[in-house]
C-alpha cells in the first residue's frame, strides 16, 4: 500500500475516535511519558500544539511547565523553508496562526531553542509500525529537521512520537528520508525502539 493511500486511512480511523476517548488516551498517554526515568529531572523538552484529531497536547504541555521542564514548540522556520524552528514557550507568549491554521509563537530571537539543546523532543505522527517508523502529514518537516540527528547529530536526544492506539501498524512503506523514532507512548504501552 502506498503512503498516501495508508496516510488517509489513517486519518479516517483516527478522525473516527470521539472526543472523550481521545482525551481518554491522552490522558494514559501524559502518565506514561511523566513515568519515564528521562522525565525525571528537569529537562527541556520540543513538544507540539496539537491540532484537529491528534492526540490532545494541550493538558500535557501545561503539566510538563508545571513540573519545571523548559517547554519548547515549533514554528515554520522563516529562512530555512521545509524545516522547523523550537521556541521557548512563557506566560507571556503571544500566538499567531501560521499558513496551516496551526498556532505558534510570535518568533522572538531571544526564544530560539537550538535543536541541539533540547533532551526530549514529542512529535505528531499519523501512523508508526513496530520498526519505529514513523508516518506524517507527508511535508516532511520532522524529516528535513531532523535529518543531523538521526545522522548521529545531538546523541542525547530522544525522541518520541505520541499516538493513539489505533495509529500503530504492522509495517510503513518506508523513503529513505523517513526518520525513525527512539519511542512512541500510545494509551497501551511505551514502544521502545533502542533496545
Amino acid at each position: 500500500m502506498q503512503q498516501q493511500q495508508l496516510r488517509q486511512q489513517l486519518l479516517a480511523k483516527r478522525a473516527a475516535i470521539s472526543a472523550p476517548d481521545r482525551a481518554a488516551e491522552a490522558a494514559a498517554v501524559s502518565e506514561h511519558l511523566l513515568a519515564l526515568p528521562e522525565l525525571q529531572k528537569t529537562k527541556r523538552i520540543g513538544s507540539y500544539i496539537s491540532v484537529k484529531a491528534e492526540l490532545p497536547t494541550p493538558q500535557l504541555n501545561q503539566r510538563l511547565i508545571s513540573m519545571g521542564h523548559q517547554l519548547s514548540v515549533p514554528v515554520l522556520h522563516p529562512i530555512n523553508t521545509g524545516h522547523l524552528l523550537f521556541l521557548q514557550v512563557h506566560p507571556k507568549t503571544l500566538w499567531v496562526p501560521n499558513k496551516y491554521h496551526i498556532p505558534e509563537p510570535a518568533l522572538q530571537v531571544a526564544d530560539i531553542t537550538p535543536l541541539a539543546h533540547l533532551d526530549i523532543l514529542l512529535v505528531p505522527l499519523v501512523g508508526f509500525d513496530h520498526q519505529g517508523n514513523r508516518l506524517g502529514m507527508g511535508g516532511g518537516f520532522y524529516d528535513r529537521t531532523l535529518a543531523a540527528w538521526h545522522r548521529g547529530a545531538y546523541p542525547h536526544l530522544q525522541v518520541i512520537g505520541l499516538a493513539l492506539t489505533c495509529q500503530q501498524t504492522p509495517k510503513l512503506p518506508v523513503n529513505p528520508w523517513d526518520i525513525p523514532l527512539n519511542k512512541v507512548i500510545t494509551a497501551a504501552k511505551v514502544w521502545d525502539f533502542l533496545r
